[in-house]
């Protein structure tokens, strides 16, 4: 499976790309757009561009972007959605299946903790992903975004969850949480074992 993780913002929009084979994560690609300074309709539909542009070249099968959280500035959250319903769009029209993940869902998969701060998230890629240095912000979250997507998508295979989210395959998987646990088991041994 070839999953497209986004990382949508109205100055930069981070893009990584990462191939899943069982338990083993390859990085195909990983990079930074800058989105040209202008009217805002321009700007969403540079975003739609690329992502269609990144979707060609790369064939994922499935994209990952993050949820908008709201923040301090009401205008900025309100930028960010439209940021983000660009490449949602663009994604969705490209004909992929679109994963949405909240941002500790995202920090949870990539660091094992939801509060990680954006430096932990770079260095944890750089060293899950064999970077040279650490990334830039914007392509690492979007690589973390798309890992996260990669897991939520193994469990639902296993635990039968109706839904995407790491939280829903742990609350809706048949059987409740004894259930649920079973299948986290079961993966950490399928992890371990592939490793091996």
């Amino acid at each position: 499976m070839r999953v497209f993780g986004i990382d949508p913002g109205l100055n930069r929009t981070g893009f990584g790309v990462i191939d899943v084979d069982g338990a083993t994560y390859s990085l195909v690609a990983a990079g930074v757009f800058r989105v040209p300074k202008g009217e805002l309709s321009e700007r969403l539909a540079h975003i739609f561009r690329c992502i269609q542009e990144l979707a060609a070249e790369y064939h994922p099968d499935i994209a990952a972007c993050e949820k908008v959280f709201v923040n301090v500035n009401p205008q900025s959250t309100l930028l960010l959605g439209q940021a983000r319903g660009a490449a949602i769009c663009s994604a969705s029209v490209a004909g992929l299946r679109v994963r949405e993940f909240t941002p500790s869902e995202i920090k949870q998969a990539i660091t094992g903790s939801g509060h990680a701060e954006k430096a932990q998230i770079q260095s944890m890629v750089a060293r899950l992903f064999h970077f040279a240095d650490n990334p830039q912000a914007d392509a690492a979250d979007a690589v973390a975004c798309a890992l996260c997507a990669a897991q939520s998508e193994a469990m639902v295979s296993i635990t039968g969850a109706a839904k995407t989210s790491m939280g829903s395959a742990r609350s809706v998987s048949r059987g409740g949480r004894r259930a649920s646990r079973e299948a986290w088991t079961r993966r950490a041994a399928q992890l371990k074992g592939d490793k091996t």
